[in-house]
């Protein structure tokens, strides 16, 4: 752990998130993500930076638009000092880098009064980032050799601007305004007015680094005008010198089939990273918002005592990795040895259930075609010659479909449905629930009936998902999803991860 002797105190870490893409945290703030015990954030970071908290992490909404401030400066202050003195390891996580006109010196100079331990880990600052990701250089021999950034929002409650105009209009070659769409007409103005180059480009350039990047070029004597007529928002930066004329010719563009989109992945936890780098490398950015948490069964007691009896078993089905970790879980907490287990046929849903036993050193007996119940049923009947004198185990969570053990049983077979694990719903990220509302997500994955099921349960309003194209892992979902009254847009072939990634890959090449 970072600083693991502060840890047991209580320490401030402030940490700059970069312009927006997720990629662009350090190394450093991604790990002191992982590690912090709360986590407040600001409005303008990339949420999928929150897929890197611990379960357990508090995060705090500190978001703050014009009109709107969840959390006023002075109860963020606050708030960071009575985190730290809990003794907890505290990241405030900041966009862009906390010392460029972020507030990061006042967040610091209130912990030090307060006596409490920070540290400041940089962030990229979407002053040079955002220009860049436009093509844009700050500077480039031939073209530019000096640049200034200047806040396009100075404090409102200041009588005069502090701002040199004379010199900035006559002086850097290169001008990067942060915050300033609202004010771009005096900024304009100012400049003109002390000399600047009434034809000197522009580049306005709205969520930079982010899917839903745009860029206006234009002129210094245009700006305002191009800001209304061209509907401009907030977060944008403004780049003003001969380097814009570069953009246009060093523009590049984020490679993959699902560049831009952003996905919802509801796979629990400590399963959905795998799925999510499979997305990202693909362009995507995905916020991982877990709708089940696998947890322990109610009563180890029908489990231990089919544990006990292992070797009178004919047949082990596993329906789940989930099934396959939480069995051998308790097969070694209960001592026993692998080798009980000699004379048990074993049988498994899925490629990825079948490796984790290869990975435990086990032989799978059977593996059906298709990853569905239905199709482990139809080979079992083949393969099970005597049902009266079979024996079935079949560890799962207890909220399964009941279908195996229902027809294995009206076969003749002696089947013992045990609890493994269980599933519990969960908490879904307020960060989430606001975008939705906000409409800013493509697709939404759903790997299990029990992933529909819980995700909708912890929404006020499943119309919220009506204009997402909701991407599933085979029919047993999306029959889930249909009796919800939602639409399938995607449905994987083949019923596993992989194939859920193919599908969703295919769908946007083909187009919608």
């Amino acid at each position: 752990m970072l600083n693991n002797g502060f840890a047991k105190k209580g320490r401030v870490f402030l940490v700059g998130a970069g312009p927006g893409a997720p990629g662009l945290l350090t190394c450093k703030g991604r790990k002191l993500l992982e590690e912090a015990e709360v986590v407040v954030y600001d409005r303008l970071i990339e949420n999928a930076l929150l897929n890197y908290v611990k379960e357990d992490c508090e995060l705090i909404y500190a978001g703050k638009k014009p009109g709107d401030h969840r959390l006023t400066q002075q109860e963020i202050n606050e708030t960071l000092a009575e985190k730290a003195q809990q003794g907890k390891l505290v990241v405030r996580l900041k966009g862009g880098d906390p010392f460029l006109f972020g507030r990061g010196g006042e967040e610091a100079e209130h912990l030090n009064k307060a006596d409490i331990a920070f540290e400041i880990v940089p962030g990229i600052t979407s002053a040079l980032s955002v220009p860049a990701y436009a093509g844009i250089p700050a500077t480039s021999r031939g073209v530019s050799a000096s640049a200034a950034i200047i806040t396009g929002h100075e404090d409102p409650n200041k009588e005069s601007s502090s701002h040199d105009w004379k010199s900035l209009a006559r002086g850097p070659e290169t001008l990067i305004f942060l915050m300033g769409v609202n004010n771009l007409p005096e900024i304009s103005e100012k400049l003109l007015s002390y000399g600047r180059d009434a034809e000197t480009p522009v580049a306005m350039i709205e969520k930079g680094s982010r899917p839903e990047q745009r860029e206006v070029y234009t002129t210094l004597k245009k700006a305002s005008q191009e800001v209304v007529e061209k509907n401009i928002k907030p977060p944008a930066i403004i780049i003003m010198g001969e380097v814009v004329k570069l953009g246009k010719s060093l523009k590049w563009s984020i490679p993959g089939a699902l560049a831009g989109l952003r996905v919802i992945n509801t796979r629990p936890k400590d399963q959905a990273r795998s799925f999510t780098k499979m997305l990202q490398q693909a362009g995507a950015i995905v916020r991982e918002a877990p709708a089940i948490k696998i947890t322990k069964p109610e009563s180890y007691t029908a489990l231990d005592q089919a544990l006990e009896d292992i070797a009178t078993y004919n047949w082990l089905i596993f329906t789940s990795t989930n099934g396959v970790e939480k069995f051998f879980q308790r097969f070694q907490t209960n001592g026993q040895d692998i080798r009980e287990m000699a004379g048990t046929k074993l049988a498994a849903i899925g490629n990825k259930t079948a490796a984790a036993l290869e990975e435990k050193g086990l032989k799978v007996d059977f593996v059906p075609e298709e990853y569905v119940a239905e199709s482990l049923l139809a080979g079992l009947k083949k393969r099970i010659n005597s049902p009266a004198e079979t024996k079935i185990l079949l560890p799962r969570t207890p909220k399964a479909r009941s279908l195996l053990q229902d027809e294995l049983s009206r076969l003749g077979c002696q089947v013992d449905e045990v609890p493994a694990y269980n599933t519990a719903a969960g908490q879904l990220p307020e960060d989430v629930l606001r975008d939705l509302e906000n409409n800013i997500y493509d697709v939404i994955t759903f790997t299990s009936s029990s992933t529909v099921e819980s995700f909708l349960a912890g929404i006020d309003n499943k119309e919220l998902l009506a204009n997402l194209n909701i991407a599933t892992i085979g029919p047993i979902t999306s029959r889930t999803v249909r009796q919800q009254g939602l639409k399938v847009s995607i449905e994987a072939e083949s019923y596993n991860i992989p194939g859920l990634y193919q599908a969703i890959i295919d769908y946007y090449q083909v187009g919608e």
